[in-house]
């Protein structure tokens, strides 16, 4: 009896310890459960702050590119400005003596100055510019106005020997001013005689100035013509003439080229391929194109509106001379063109560059004559050319033109990838026209199905899952067979926790397959709106590329005789005192 009421005894307590134990699993369970919701509040917080490091990366390397971009601008701008305040400086009294070069003429014109002012004028001048031309160039002037040979002549040697070349065209222009025709025949002998076509100075650009608008009389215009056609002849007879002509022009028109970022038009395809960069150039490259054209058309827009008179013609070509800067003043003049480069391209060292790279051959000091052809018609405010010499520049090198606008047009097709890489959620694809839309599509799909399977394939139990389903399993039914509670409790304890990693697995499977089903569709989506751009992108190109055919148009309709300007022999003669 007594055993009896021991073993009852035992078996409440057993079956009391139970009961607290199933309260135990159902409690730790619940735990589980909150943890396992709180692993994937975590991962989700774990992406968002993946996401928002992205942005903000992005946000700041784009703060890093508009900081730098705006520091180069704000120095460039003080640059500019100091630059400017040295020139003035250093070479101001330049600008003193450039000012007074036709007003003595045209003060000659009218007698209205006194001749003694003018002598003390000019003698002043000298005085202020030591080592400047111009200075006894103006002394001479002034003392031949005044019948002053003697001065005049010693005046005329010290302005020759500090620039015999700038010196002899001033007079040349002078003295075709006051039609002596004969002066300016021998002045004009003289500085062709000085000069090499491989080896021009800048100021060159005045002679073709004054030949393209009509100064010379017919005499002289045949002389010069008959002179620059012997350079050209001279220089086509040098090898390799040709090649240097194309690369030459080439460069000239590849100056014309934008630096737009045409992103915001194409905005997923500058952001899901790799070489978004080379199509971006290559569109800037077929703008080109329209550039050009527009150039081109503007130089030839519109009449030139002739000088009234053969003195206001020469004064302009003697105002162009006397103020193109001198060499000494050339490096400053290099550092403002530069910097106002930099300024003009809002703080982009990089594209400033590469202008100035392109432009700066027009502040050479010593350059060939088709270079100063070239300089004067693409950059005429840097060689100072007029309206006139543009036209005729392009005239006279339509040929040359042509050939490097062929050049620059091929290579512009040719850079043009003929396979676009396309990268959207780390797959691979390539498209040339983005009509293989399917099979690119099919691709995508199978890729990141593909790595859904392996994720899926990853996300399983470990054997430590199944060792405890196995213990489990085994506890409980030995129980079960022998009665023992305990056991079963033990087997019970491991089956909960095996369903427990069972069903987190089951979600963990659930959610990744909505999180790559959403990949997938956002991806499909991307590559469709890619390869929509993609075929814009070409029809966009191919618009703007067949302009070329209108530059080539427009260049054959061109000739030079067409752009030399009538001459001013048939306007009233003035008096003059100018001789040889």
């Amino acid at each position: 009896m007594s055993e009896r009421i021991i073993h009852t005894a035992d078996l409440s307590a057993i079956s009391s310890g139970l009961a607290d134990l199933h309260d135990n699993l159902r409690a730790l369970q619940s735990n589980i459960e909150a943890v396992s919701e709180n692993v994937n509040i975590v991962e989700q917080n774990v992406n968002n702050t993946r996401a928002d490091l992205a942005r903000l990366e992005g946000a700041f390397l784009s703060f890093v590119e508009a900081d730098t971009k705006a520091k180069a601008l704000a120095l460039a701008e003080s640059r500019v400005i100091k630059i400017r305040q040295e020139l003035e400086t250093s070479f101001g009294y330049y600008a003193e003596v450039r000012r007074h070069a036709t007003g003595i003429l045209q003060a000659a014109d009218v007698s209205i100055v006194r001749q003694e002012t003018l002598k003390t004028a000019t003698e002043n001048l000298m005085l202020s510019a030591p080592r400047y031309w111009l200075a006894p160039a103006l002394v001479a002037l002034a003392a031949w106005l005044c019948d002053n040979k003697a001065l005049a002549e010693k005046a005329l040697a010290e302005a020759i020997r500090r620039d015999d070349e700038k010196t002899s065209l001033f007079f040349a222009l002078i003295t075709r001013r006051t039609h002596r025709e004969d002066a300016c025949r021998i002045w004009l002998d003289r500085y062709f005689g000085m000069q090499d076509p491989l080896r021009l100075d800048r100021q060159s650009v005045v002679l073709v100035d004054a030949l393209a608008s009509g100064i010379f009389g017919a005499q002289i215009r045949a002389v010069c013509s008959k002179r620059i056609e012997s350079w050209v002849e001279e220089l086509s007879q040098r090898p390799g003439f040709l090649e240097e002509q194309r690369t030459q022009w080439n460069e000239g028109l590849r100056s014309k080229t934008p630096t737009i970022n045409h992103a915001g038009r194409y905005a997923h395809l500058s952001k899901y391929s790799p070489g978004w960069s080379q199509l971006n150039d290559a569109l800037n490259g077929a703008t080109m194109q329209m550039v050009v054209l527009a150039h081109f058309q503007d130089v030839f827009e519109g009449e030139i509106p002739p000088s009234p008179n053969l003195m206001a013609a020469v004064d302009g070509l003697l105002d162009k001379l006397v103020a193109n800067f001198d060499d000494e003043e050339l490096p400053l003049r290099r550092q403002e063109t530069l910097n106002q480069l930099i300024i003009d391209e809002d703080g982009d060292k990089t594209a400033a560059q590469n202008r100035y790279a392109l432009e700066s051959k027009a502040l050479d000091e010593i350059q060939s004559f088709t270079q100063l052809l070239t300089n004067a018609a693409m950059h005429p405010e840097k060689a100072s050319a007029s309206r006139a010499t543009q036209r005729f520049s392009i005239a006279l090198s339509k040929k040359w033109i042509k050939d490097a606008h062929q050049d620059l047009s091929a290579s512009i097709r040719a850079a043009v990838p003929n396979q676009i890489d396309l990268d959207i959620a780390d797959w691979q694809g390539k498209t040339r026209n983005g009509d293989n839309e399917q099979t690119l599509s099919i691709s995508l799909a199978a890729d990141i199905d593909h790595r859904r399977d392996e994720a899926l394939g990853k996300a399983k139990l470990t054997w430590k899952n199944w060792l405890g389903l196995v213990i489990g399993a085994g506890s409980a039914g030995y129980g079960l067979i022998n009665g023992s509670y305990l056991l079963d409790g033990i087997g019970a304890i491991f089956l909960i926790f095996f369903f427990l990693a069972w069903r987190n697995n089951q979600a963990a499977k659930k959610e990744i397959s909505t999180r790559y089903g959403k990949l997938k569709e956002q991806s499909l989506q991307i590559l469709q709106a890619t390869l929509a751009e993609m075929v814009e992108w070409r029809r966009d190109f191919a618009r703007r590329d067949a302009v070329s055919a209108e530059v080539s148009q427009f260049l054959d309709g061109i000739t030079p005789a067409q752009y030399l300007l009538s001459t001013h022999d048939s306007v009233r003669h003035v008096n003059a005192k100018f001789g040889a």
